[in-house]
């Protein structure tokens, strides 16, 4: 009886020692050391872009290029592993981060309550500010007041298309029209186009974004009114990645501190802007 029972220990003792190295063994269970650790042992780090954010990120003769790009070559040097990143609307980055397609989100993502408390923001990379964009010969838009009754453009699940919601509910609230139509595009470059060609009277947009299109078509459009607070762009993790969050942060910061960062933010916007070590996440953040 004793040596049936001692047989049926070692048994269990050895079921529970496979089922565990089984475990270990399979594809996208994390190490106890972190994704950053997984990334180097696999020298391979999976980030996500919407390549369509010009001058933070866009695409060029079929490459993403642009400022974030330069930051982020760098990071990935420093860690020695190859980077795999993928040109994604914007719509499904944040999902599918959550979902495990990749690692990481790499592409200008506004800082705001909500995300905050389901996504890790790394420090900001840059500023923005909306502005509101309207054709040059157009008389009829002074100020964000007079959009009342016009046709109006934004990015959709931006963080601009609340703003864009919320103004044209004030516009309501202090006895004027609401916007006479809010179109949602699926990039801001769409709705560029949309305003050229006067299939709407204003476009809700980016400072950054403003700046590149007046650049590109001079004479075509002019910027009539701020709207909304500026807001930080940064890069997203999952809240259980910290560790990468993290070491995103050292990167950036010796960036900062080096001057490197100054030095591309003025080769690509022609400014430099605020970059905060702190203070910058809102109550609640991950």
């Amino acid at each position: 009886m004793f040596s049936s029972i001692r047989n049926i220990s070692i048994l269990r003792a050895t079921t529970v020692a496979a089922v565990c190295a089984f475990a270990i063994s399979i594809p996208g269970v994390a190490s106890a050391d972190g994704l950053l650790a997984k990334i180097k042992k696999d020298g391979k780090f999976n980030v996500a872009t919407e390549a369509a954010y010009e001058p933070y990120e866009f695409m060029k003769d079929g490459k993403i290029v642009g400022y974030s790009k330069q930051i982020l070559n760098h990071v990935v040097a420093d860690l020695g592993v190859n980077l795999n990143q993928l040109d994604l609307p914007f719509q499904g980055i944040l999902p599918g981060l959550l979902a495990n397609k990749y690692d990481f989100v790499a592409t200008s993502v506004s800082i705001n309550a909500k995300r905050a408390k389901k996504y890790a923001y790394t420090r900001p990379v840059g500023t923005n500010q909306n502005v509101v964009l309207v054709r040059v010969k157009e008389d009829r838009i002074k100020s964000s007041d007079d959009l009342a009754g016009m046709v109006v453009a934004t990015q959709l699940a931006s963080s601009m298309e609340p703003v864009a919601k919320e103004h044209s509910a004030k516009l309501k609230a202090d006895g004027k029209k609401g916007y006479g139509d809010l179109k949602l595009f699926q990039a801001i470059p769409e709705t560029i186009v949309a305003l050229a060609s006067s299939q709407v009277d204003a476009v809700i947009v980016g400072s950054v974004q403003a700046a590149v299109a007046l650049k590109k078509r001079p004479g075509t459009f002019k910027i009539v009114s701020k709207l909304g607070n500026p807001r930080y762009l940064a890069w997203v993790a999952r809240p259980a990645d910290k560790d990468l969050r993290d070491y995103m942060n050292v990167q950036i910061g010796k960036l900062v501190a080096s001057g490197k960062i100054a030095e591309w933010q003025k080769e690509w916007f022609g400014f430099e802007m605020d970059m905060p070590s702190e203070g910058y996440l809102p109550e609640g953040a991950q």
